[in-house]
């Protein structure tokens, strides 16, 4: 990060066509220096000839390995199965487009995969807090939120609106994610907190900022269609 930093940061080229942000452009800093850490992989990538498809697939199954590992209480290994599924997710789409095979069958499966993943997370979660009062409630909140700003972005742009604002989208939702299982062992551990409190703070959060999300786009979108 410090040599981006130095050389003089610069915006991705295949973010800014895509209008990504993070955190509402908060963050935007962390996402292009992601972008460019990435590169080298990139590379790599293209030139052992890896496709879409073996990072799509890669990413599901890392998806699914993180929901495991969070169900089984290691939350640690969850987040660097999350960490290493989200730069999969990434990689597909860059090298789809580097090498022209992009296509509406490919934005299916990805779109559609990276709903699977985040299903396997929040129900890692679930199974993780059912120990928890609120823990599996948030959980499934914080789930069903998630669902329906993809739902809602989706709908919106078969209708012919584009909407990818929001405070909390899927980039947000998948580093809050993965923090928060390197984090809790951690922080409980420092602050002498039963296993799991910091992932309940942080589902409680996403809970509400999601809904919020879901509604600032319904609003957002049905405006326009009308």
């Amino acid at each position: 990060m410090g040599v981006y930093a130095l050389r003089g940061p610069r915006t991705d080229a295949d973010q800014q066509g895509k209008g990504g942000q993070l955190f509402l452009g908060a963050g935007d800093f962390l996402l292009h220096w992601f972008m460019w850490a990435l590169t080298p992989l990139t590379t790599l990538s293209l030139r052992l000839g890896l496709t879409p498809d073996f990072y799509n697939y890669l990413g599901l199954a890392l998806g699914a390995a993180s929901g495991v590992a969070i169900a089984l209480g290691r939350l640690e290994l969850g987040g660097l199965a999350i960490a290493l599924g989200g730069v999969a997710d990434i990689l597909d789409g860059r090298i789809a487009r580097l090498t022209g095979v992009a296509s509406d069958f490919g934005d299916f499966v990805d779109s559609t995969f990276d709903r699977f993943v985040e299903v396997f997370a929040f129900l890692g979660f679930v199974i993780y807090l059912r120990g928890s009062a609120w823990g599996p409630f948030l959980a499934a909140a914080a789930m069903g939120g998630s669902l329906i700003v993809s739902y809602a972005r989706a709908r919106g742009e078969v209708l012919g609106v584009l909407c990818t604002g929001g405070l909390m989208q899927r980039g947000e939702r998948l580093v809050l994610t993965c923090l928060v299982c390197f984090l809790d062992p951690t922080l409980t551990t420092w602050f002498r907190l039963p296993p799991g409190t910091v992932v309940v703070w942080m589902l409680a959060l996403m809970t509400l900022a999601t809904f919020l999300t879901a509604v600032h786009r319904t609003i957002w979108i049905g405006a326009r269609l009308r």
